[in-house]
């Protein structure tokens, strides 16, 4: 494992139930800021039950990334903490759950 996987993997576990990060927040609080789409390929990586809070990882937008079933997965994986998701995949009140 690399220093920048298990530092984001440390750093994906802390994240609270009900909050989100985005891919640049968390690329930036490991320590390599223009890393954003490094974040999320190496979080297509995890396996599928893994307990490490993936789900909580959306774009700057506030929209889920992802498609098909992974889009689904995280759709309902969100909506069980309480977090909002449209139908294109918008976070309703946003800002209000950054962590």
């Amino acid at each position: 494992m690399t220093q920048f996987e298990q530092s984001l993997y440390n750093i994906l576990a802390v994240i609270p139930k009900g909050k989100l990060c985005s891919y640049g927040q968390l690329a930036k609080q490991c320590g390599y800021p223009n890393h954003a789409r490094h974040v999320g390929k190496t979080l297509s990586k995890l396996p599928k039950d893994t307990k490490l809070p993936w789900f909580r990882v959306i774009n700057a937008q506030g929209k889920i990334s992802l498609t098909g079933d992974s889009f689904l997965r995280q759709k309902e994986r969100l909506a069980t903490e309480g977090i909002e998701v449209n139908e294109q995949g918008k976070i309703v009140n946003f800002r209000h759950y950054l962590w």
